[in-house]
């Protein structure tokens, strides 16, 4: 049964959502403030949270900010309805996913699904990985998909999972350029709907973290108006 944390300051999306959430076989544990939330993680971290973005004591921004400092643990914000530049924000700090309010709750359910399924199949992959033996190593760049791993020129890079997917789909095959519409397929399930400039966050945030180890970074190149591809020189 994985582990869900609902972190919201309105009762009603709480008390709903869990109730939805609890039906469909999750464990819930619910937060009406990011501070409160903070603290329960820091003694043991859920499956995945689902964050709304403005709150008391610590909104969501700040939590995920404090999150992505020890896990990529998968994180899907609630934005306001017309917030666009939360949206982008978020993605850029590391969140896996967004869904505007109000939103529907099937819609949410399908994107926690979505989003433990990648967890389970790079568990899955990474088994087959380590029985042919292929740690994927491209120039300075080595995954392990078993231990869901990243290094650039020997430094670590923490990566959330759709960040890694997206890494690792460029990276087995250099040279070859990856469309936007490739890499949708790759990161999100067919029942979830994302745009361009979600694949388009997704890569600047992942290129940011990349420069965090080499400010030279630029292995992962744009072509415009075509997509990305990785390049091992």
């Amino acid at each position: 049964m994985s582990k869900i944390a609902l972190v919201d300051d309105d009762r009603n999306i709480l008390t709903s959502v869990s109730m939805t959430l609890e039906a469909e076989g999750f464990e819930v544990e619910t937060y009406n403030d990011g501070q409160t939330a903070l603290d329960a993680f820091n003694k043991r971290l859920p499956d995945m949270a689902v964050l709304d973005i403005k709150m008391p004591r610590m909104d969501g921004m700040d939590l995920l900010q404090r999150l992505r400092q020890k896990s990529a643990m998968p994180v899907i914000f609630l934005t306001s309805k017309d917030d666009e530049i939360d949206e982008v924000l978020g993605l850029r700090m590391g969140a896996d996913d967004y869904v505007k309010k109000p939103f529907s709750q099937r819609l949410l359910v399908e994107r926690i699904r979505a989003l433990l399924r990648r967890q389970e199949a790079i568990a899955n992959d990474e088994v087959a990985v380590e029985e042919d033996q292929k740690i994927i190593q491209r120039g300075d760049l080595t995954m392990d998909p078993l231990r869901h791993s990243v290094s650039w020129k020997g430094g670590e890079v923490s990566l959330t999972v759709t960040e890694f997917l997206l890494l690792q789909s460029l990276a087995q095959r250099p040279g070859f350029v990856k469309s936007r519409d490739q890499l949708m397929d790759v990161a999100y399930d067919d029942q979830v709907y994302v745009d361009d400039r979600t694949i388009d966050s997704h890569i600047k945030r992942l290129r940011k973290k990349m420069r965090t180890v080499d400010d030279e970074f630029s292995a992962i190149e744009t072509l415009y108006g075509i997509g990305y591809r990785y390049n091992e020189e």
